[in-house]
């Protein structure tokens, strides 16, 4: 049976091979005949993949076969071409530098210096320092004191990184020299007067810090910074600040917590009326739990702050229990998100950080601490299309002791010498109150093409105050508008900052009080940087193009138009 069906497939091969017939070919061209017997290579073989079975039974001799291959015409005008890579047109790769150095020229005198280096021994190391020099001749119009300034910086750091942590130490000096030269319009000031004022003033501060980050640890990171800020009148003040985050997670939640050591000394050598000194002394140890929960859209914190505070002043030793509750809600896939929070904080205000904000203030300041009792805000951030961002945010402050800026006496009414250069009625005390602040901000940013983009913000404050009649040189209203435009070689740029009228009042020793209302002001700039190479830049800083001689603090008019240009050189090691 089985030599049957064996002889009968191979009948049937045989049929079909000698069965073929020649087709007509359909192309009309050139007929080219190609004759070749058949020879079987190696590479024509195949691998048989599963053994044969083969039936002993059957075994016999073996059987002859015949067969013949027709070979058939093929007729073609098709001749391959060699495919060619199509290569991409390259742009210059457009070369960074990690150091530089800037200098630069200006009206009223105005020279600035900027350098910045830094270089590494290994990829697991980085040190440098930068430095900063700006001064100015002064020459305001219509003020009768030296109203010139000097500014210089240095710092210097060091940072490593290790397998489970990384470390960084920095240290620095800081020198500010300017001068009370705000003499009131309210007072005649006679030429003996004036020349008895010292207007001299000038600030050091060299600081440390040092701070350690740790990957996947309990401890999470910690920082420390130590300073020593004084000044001519020999004010000094001692700062220390330690501040650590312990975390660990909590199934898909989070757990950690924030511990603050705070501690500030400090003291002046007279009060403003020369009867004593004035020395102060603050320890504040905090402590802040947080648990974070995460979810797909929700993001929601839930925590605590609270501190201890130590002090020698009459204000006396207290604890503090603030709220810091937080929220999130991504309401369309980070176009659109919601946020929301309760929080509130102790807030030690320092004679180093009063110069930061108002470099005119006396060396006669009461040093308080502000109590920040709740912050409650909401607001809707995201993006209106593409090219359009938004913040928008409504909050309620509620601060005890929160402090403003407000004129010291004149211990002159003019035709009387002062002993000090800050008692004519040009310096700036602080004075405290309980304060609730209605505060608004919205923000605006435009992306209308890569080149060119601008936008800006508003905030509006309303203040309702305890004790004082007003918020002192606080404005009602800040708005900023900023554009930045980049064309291959060219960037510019325009700010324009705006503020409403302020308040104020001036005493006049014995018996005169006047009130002040420092007008709105606009201060408009422009800048631009034209890139001459890979390596140098020029710049131009054109400020103040209105060259309106506004007060930022009473009696204290700035600069008018002012012009700066330099030059700006990168380079590596």
């Amino acid at each position: 049976m089985i030599r049957i069906i064996l002889f009968f497939i191979i009948f049937m091969i045989s049929g079909a091979v000698f069965s073929q017939k020649k087709k007509k070919d359909r192309i009309t061209t050139e007929e080219v005949n190609v004759v070749k017997p058949f020879s079987p290579t190696v590479s024509e073989a195949y691998k048989i993949n599963t053994e044969p079975v083969i039936d002993s039974v059957d075994i016999g001799g073996k059987k002859e076969i015949t067969y013949s291959i027709n070979s058939v015409p093929v007729a073609s005008t098709f001749t391959p071409a060699k495919g060619k890579a199509k290569s991409l047109k390259r742009v210059p790769k457009e070369r960074f530098y990690n150091n530089f150095i800037s200098v630069g020229y200006g009206s009223y005198n105005t020279p600035l210096i900027e350098v910045f280096a830094h270089s590494n021994s290994s990829k697991y190391n980085d040190f440098g320092g930068f430095l900063n020099y700006h001064s100015s001749g002064g020459g305001i119009d219509g003020i009768v004191l030296n109203d010139d300034f000097k500014r210089f910086d240095a710092d210097l750091f060091y940072k490593q990184s290790e397998r489970t942590f990384d470390w960084k130490v920095k240290g620095g000096l800081s020198y500010l020299s300017n001068n009370w030269y705000g003499l009131s319009d309210e007072i005649s000031y006679s030429e003996s007067t004036i020349n008895s004022i010292d207007e001299r003033q000038s600030y050091t501060d060299i600081f440390v810090s040092g701070n350690i980050e740790f990957v996947d640890a309990l401890f999470h990171s910690g920082d420390v910074s130590i300073s020593r800020f004084s000044d001519k009148y020999k004010s000094g003040e001692n700062h220390v600040e330690l501040n650590s985050v312990i975390d660990f997670p909590i199934g898909q939640e989070l757990m950690y917590s924030e511990i603050s050591l705070e501690l500030l000394n400090g003291k002046f050598e007279n009060d403003f009326f020369q009867l004593d000194n004035i020395d102060y002394t603050y320890f504040n140890l905090g402590f802040s739990p947080n648990f974070e929960v995460l979810r797909d859209n929700l993001t929601l914190n839930i925590g605590a702050r609270l501190y201890y505070s130590i002090t020698n002043n009459f204000e006396g030793s207290k604890f503090y229990i603030y709220p810091n509750v937080t929220a999130s809600y991504n309401i369309s896939e980070e176009a659109l998100i919601a946020y929301a929070g309760v929080i509130g904080d102790l807030n030690q205000n320092s004679y180093r950080n009063f110069v930061s904000e108002n470099p005119f203030v006396s060396p006669t300041l009461y040093i308080q601490r502000t109590n920040q009792q709740y912050n409650a805000y909401a607001g809707i951030k995201g993006l209106l299309n593409s090219k359009i961002r938004f913040n928008l945010k409504a909050a309620y402050i509620n601060e005890e002791n929160k402090a403003l800026f407000r004129l010291n006496p004149s211990l002159t009414d003019g035709s009387n010498e002062v002993i000090a250069g800050y008692e004519a009625g040009n310096s700036f005390q602080v004075v405290y109150d309980d304060v609730n602040t209605i505060h608004f901000n919205g923000e605006i940013i435009f992306d209308l093409f890569q080149e060119f983009k601008f936008g800006g913000n508003i905030d509006f404050n309303s203040y309702s105050l305890k004790n004082e009649e007003h918020a002192w040189n606080l404005p009602l209203v800040k708005a900023t508008l900023l554009a930045k435009y980049t064309r291959k070689k060219w960037r510019a740029g325009a700010d324009l900052f705006f503020s409403t009228d302020r308040k104020d009042e001036l005493s006049i020793i014995p018996d005169t009080n006047i009130r002040i209302t420092n007008a709105a002001y606009f201060d408009i700039n422009l800048n631009g940087v034209y890139t001459i190479d890979d390596k140098f830049d020029i710049f131009v800083n054109v400020n103040n193009i209105l060259s309106d001689n506004y007060q930022v603090y009473t009696n204290f008019k700035v600069q008018g138009l002012q012009v700066l240009a330099g030059v700006k050189y990168k380079f590596d090691f």
